[in-house]
């Protein structure tokens, strides 16, 4: 599979996430609003993804000898919760004064380096699932889409299947459809499918049901911000999935390229939650009816078996490389 994002001719070349499973498009986006309402509205999503857009769309600015600055801060703040984005604008914006051409390379260097992070990433936490697991094949829960269209390529947390895969160690993965945007009925399942690994689609509210059942070996997710003591913001609902996982006893494995860890933040109080309109509940309640809609919540360190980026296994505080420098 292609990139979900890349550099193309002038212009920022994405995967629109917004269009699948019915259909395959690519959207050619040549100016930083369309990047920034790409972002809001889904279109190209995942913190890592979100690391090269944020990238992109500063060297988008500087070739077309826009105000950089100003580009870069609001692609910087399109999405609050995704520190990766924010990351990838700076890293992108520390080449400005070399040049346009410098800071379009940092930003494909960023692309480069993605795939080869994830598959470490994933390859240090498939070493934990394996030592955390004696079942063999397994049965491995999966929420919200950490896969390679939460990226630049390969993925995270559902980079973990595919390298488990690759040695036939799986029997299945119960996909959560993840309310209220259905990444995980539409976006995971299609990547499980694209890849032929054998999988089921469940509502959110089955996870618990299924681990009661002995139908999951261990639960797999992203991350969108990591604070440094190891609490994690992801996808709304990992927290209940975290909770329902630490009664049942089975693992909760997190991975995320280093980039997402925010050592700014003492814990996960201080991580901004995105809320999204009500309307996208609302559409079969009583007429107005109030809505509580958030995008993100957080899941406390004592709940998480592991967090894991390419830098190493962390059972707790979770270190990060200056997020000044490349990763």
């Amino acid at each position: 599979m292609r990139r979900t994002i890349d550099w193309g001719d002038g212009s920022v070349v994405i995967i629109d996430q917004t269009a699948l499973p019915g259909e395959f498009r690519l959207l050619e986006l040549d100016t930083v609003a369309g990047l920034v309402d790409a972002v809001k509205r889904l279109a190209v999503r995942g913190a890592p993804a979100l690391g090269a857009a944020g990238a992109l769309g500063v060297a988008l600015s500087a070739h077309q000898n826009r105000d950089v600055r100003q580009d870069a801060e609001l692609l910087a703040t399109a999405r609050p919760t995704a520190v990766n984005l924010a990351w990838g604008v700076e890293r992108a914006l520390g080449k400005l004064a070399q040049g346009k051409d410098a800071v379009l390379a940092e930003a494909l260097a960023l692309l480069d380096e993605d795939e080869l992070l994830n598959k470490t990433a994933s390859k240090h936490a498939a070493e934990v699932v394996l030592a955390e697991c004696p079942r063999r094949p397994l049965r491995l829960l999966s929420h919200c889409n950490a896969g390679r269209l939460a990226t630049v390529g390969w993925g995270s947390a559902l980079g973990v299947v595919w390298h488990l895969h690759e040695q036939g160690l799986v029997e299945e993965v119960l996909v959560d459809e993840t309310r209220p945007l259905l990444q995980g009925a539409r976006l995971t399942a299609w990547e499980l499918a694209q890849a032929q690994v054998p999988y089921r689609v469940q509502p959110d509210g089955a996870a618990a049901a299924a681990m009661a059942r002995g139908m999951v070996d261990c639960v797999l997710v992203g991350a969108d911000r990591i604070a440094a003591n190891g609490d994690v913001a992801n996808k709304i609902g990992t927290y209940g999935l975290a909770i329902a996982a630490k009664h049942h006893e089975i693992p909760f494995v997190v991975v995320a390229p280093s980039s997402t860890v925010d050592s700014t933040l003492a814990d996960g109080t201080g991580i901004t939650i995105e809320e999204r309109d009500a309307g996208e509940l609302t559409e079969h309640t009583p007429e107005g009816a109030r809505a509580f809609n958030p995008a993100f919540d957080v899941t406390p360190s004592a709940l998480i078996t592991a967090v894991v980026t390419e830098e190493g296994i962390f059972r707790g505080e979770v270190r990060s490389r200056d997020r000044r420098r490349s990763p």
